[in-house]
This record gives C-alpha cells, structure tokens and sequence, in this order.
C-alpha cells in the first residue's frame, strides 16, 4: 500500500493492511526505487498505528509452480520480514503470506501443502501468518472446488495458521454471490471446529514426506538467498528469481518520481515515527 493509504488506514482503525514490499514491482510494474521508498515509510506508519500488514507472496504461486518455487515464496519473506523490522514492525504485526496452490491431481500434493505450512508456522512463530485458499487449478467444478477449500481448511487448522482467507466454491466461475461466501464460511467452521486440536495430536515422521519436503525447501531457499545476497535484491528481480517475472532496475512506473534528498530535506513525520517505535521497542514490543 502507499503511504496515503496507509493514513487513511490509521484513520479508520482498521486491523490489518496489504502491504508488500516488492508486489508492486512484480506484479504492477512500479519502478523498484518507487516502491521500495512508499513501502518503508507506509510500513512505519502501519507500525505506529499498530496494524496488521499482510504480504503477498500466494500471488507468486499463480504465476509460478507451487512445488518448484516453493522456495521463492519462503525467501520473499524472510526479505519481507527484514524490511517490516528495519520500518519498526514488531513480528505480531507481520502477517507473511503464502497459499494452498500445489495441483490437486499430484500425488501426496496434500502432504506437499502440510510440509510448505508447516514450515513456515515454524519459521516465523510469532507472525500471524496469512494462508490464501486454492485458486490457480480451480476449474469451475463446484463441487472438487468445495473439497479443494475443505483440504485447505484442514492444512490451516493441522498447521496453526493465523489469517485465514476463505476459498469460494465458484472460483473461476463468476464474482462469489453471498450464499458462496456463506459456505465458505460454513465449510471453515465446520472443519476448525471438528479438527481444532488436531495439531497437538500429530507428528510428522522424521524421514517422512512431510519432513523430508520442508528439508528440501529449506535448503533451496538458503541458497537463493545467498544468491540474492551476492548479486543484490534488484539485481535478483530483473533476474525474474521472484514469481518468474522479471523487471528492469530502471523501468516501471513512477521513476520520474523518485529524486535524491537534499541536505535541507526533512521528513518530521519519519523522524518522529522512527523515535516513538525505537521507544516501543525498548519498552518490550517484539
């Protein structure tokens, strides 16, 4: 979000936001610079209003496969969580994303999905972390679509996710009428409801799928960000490493808005958002 919606945000006391550090370079083609600058200062203003920010990396999965850049979608928050820390978000206002996207005609997908939430439930324990339903291979079937968001419902309470985004049974169909969104609801509540305490009777089998996967996805995501480390996170989005899309360093929209600050700059509102966090922090605001 910019930061003038970040504001109006504040005003109206809402709980949480959409606010990605690099969605809008991947996926509107605003120029990086741009971006990055309106999402620092949009994020301290989030910080100080106490909301929620959630990330978009599920958008990565519409454009990407789900198990070979599953990956991707853990490096894109580690970064996302270094620039919320870095505007003076504490990790309870950290809603990092991510979704429910493997094929559902791949074998163990269902195991794949548990391994990628489960990773990142154990990665980022004090985030609210945001969990987007199927929506890449619904294909119209109401009633595979219904099971679709049941299975993914089952993944969010199995792996004690935070924010829960409601698959629609007509996904590729038309705009969810309000009777679709009254059995989303249903359908959610009926399986938190009879599986709300299936995560403290389950354990993954030490060389099973589930633990074998999340090793493997780990160890790809070190080495892309080691990656990204050398060659720089502008550098990593021209490359296309985030969501297959590429974009130039120099290009997009918004460039001719992006100036250097001279010494007489001063931005009061930064400078004073910046001390009260600092003051928070301090305070004990993890």
């Amino acid at each position: 979000c910019m930061s003038e919606i970040a504001v109006t945000g504040a005003f109206e006391g809402l709980d949480m936001m959409l606010n990605d550090s690099m969605y809008g370079i991947l996926f509107r083609d605003i120029n990086m610079e741009r971006t990055f600058i309106d999402q620092h200062f949009s994020r301290m203003i989030n910080a100080y209003a106490d909301i929620i920010i959630n990330t978009g990396e599920d958008n990565y999965l519409t454009t990407a496969d789900a198990v070979d850049e599953a990956h991707t979608v853990i490096a894109s928050q580690f970064i996302n969580e270094a620039m919320a820390r870095r505007a003076g978000l504490p990790p309870r206002l950290m809603g990092l994303g991510h979704a429910f996207e493997i094929d559902p005609d791949r074998e163990d997908g269902f195991l794949l999905e548990l391994a990628h939430a489960e990773l990142v439930r154990r990665i980022f324990p004090d985030a609210p972390i945001k969990y987007m339903p199927p929506t890449r291979h619904m294909t119209g079937n109401i009633f595979k679509g219904h099971l679709m968001n049941a299975m993914f419902n089952l993944a969010s309470v199995l792996t004690d996710q935070s924010i829960q985004l409601l698959g629609m049974l007509t996904e590729a169909v038309h705009t969810p009428f309000i009777q679709d969104r009254s059995l989303a609801i249903e359908n959610a509540r009926y399986v938190f409801n009879t599986a709300r305490h299936l995560s403290r009777e389950i354990r993954f089998a030490p060389d099973g799928v589930v633990q074998t996967r999340a090793d493997r996805v780990l160890e790809e995501t070190h080495r892309m960000l080691a990656d990204v480390a050398s060659i720089g996170l502008p550098a990593a989005i021209e490359a296309g490493r985030f969501a297959a899309i590429g974009r130039p360093v120099a290009g997009g929209k918004g460039a001719s808005g992006v100036c250097e600050t001279g010494e007489r700059y001063l931005n009061p509102f930064a400078d004073e958002f910046a001390r009260r966090l600092r003051d928070r922090s301090t305070e004990g605001d993890r």
